[in-house]
């Protein structure tokens, strides 16, 4: 049986700076679903789109014209912070998505609460710290031991990976990670990798990575898109994927968008 579509944008656009000389067409009418429980990475040259996608679902500028659903509920002209309760998002910057004069406990609980009122004060049952010493644990850096320190004192990796945490805390219907390990070293970056694919897997999460490494790329999801200029040119399954090598992808993405990626970032880490 199939899963639902979780996520669908149809025909959206978005041209920032139009009328100027500094015109440029993000998105040229893209058209995509996301299935229920989908891991679908995104890679393309600088400046395809990718990130500009990701904003686009969270709302963090309005489109020009198409519409974008998620979960059966149109979310097009859905204010960000609305979105915010239903999706969950890390940054390629370690130091975004969390309160770095906060300590761990304190960020998690912000985190558990999103969505939520807040009074003038709450707060934290020991039900509840137990259960963050529970998930912290299961990241195996050792800050279950440390929930009393404050985030700003954590080193990149360690912060990417409570952010990773706080964002799928409580199972969001769409995970969103924008290349969020672009800004670590490679030994930690495949650590918050390892970390991201089974937070996905345990929590059955949809989930939508944009990642520069190809490799990367090829190797978690089930479903690899490529972009060019605002748009799709390649939507690979879970079985093509497990066929192609890093130099298969070069070959139809050149075939399909008549260039090169011989200077692009993305081919410094296959």
């Amino acid at each position: 049986m199939t899963e639902p579509d979780m996520l669908i944008l149809r025909n959206v656009q978005k041209t920032f700076n139009p009328g100027t000389t500094m015109q440029k067409t993000a998105l040229s009418g893209i058209t995509l679903t996301l299935h229920k429980g989908d891991f679908v990475t995104v890679i393309g040259g600088n400046g395809a789109g990718k990130s500009t996608m990701l904003n686009a679902i969270a709302g963090t500028f309005p489109v020009d014209s198409g519409d974008i659903s998620l979960n059966g509920r149109e979310i097009t002209h859905l204010p960000e912070h609305r979105r915010a309760i239903f999706l969950g998002r890390v940054f390629q910057d370690p130091m975004t998505g969390t309160a770095a004069s906060m300590n761990i406990e304190e960020n998690l609980a912000l985190a558990i609460r999103r969505g939520q009122k807040r009074g003038l004060r709450w707060g934290i049952s020991s039900r509840e710290r137990a259960l963050y010493r529970e998930k912290l644990a299961s990241l195996e850096l050792g800050l279950e031991n440390r929930m009393g320190s404050r985030v700003g004192l954590l080193s990149g990796g360690q912060r990417q990976a409570l952010t990773l945490l706080m964002a799928t805390l409580k199972k969001p219907e769409l995970l969103l990670l924008d290349e969020h390990t672009a800004a670590l070293d490679p030994k930690t970056a495949e650590k918050v990798l390892r970390l991201t694919n089974q937070l996905i897997q345990e929590n059955g999460l949809t989930a939508l990575m944009v990642t520069h490494n190809m490799k990367d790329a090829l190797a978690l999801g089930n479903r690899t898109i490529m972009m060019h200029e605002g748009n799709t040119i390649l939507d690979l399954d879970a079985e093509q994927k497990r066929h192609m090598t890093v130099e298969d992808l070069l070959a139809q993405f050149e075939k399909v968008s008549g260039r090169e990626l011989s200077n692009d970032r993305m081919l410094l880490t296959r």
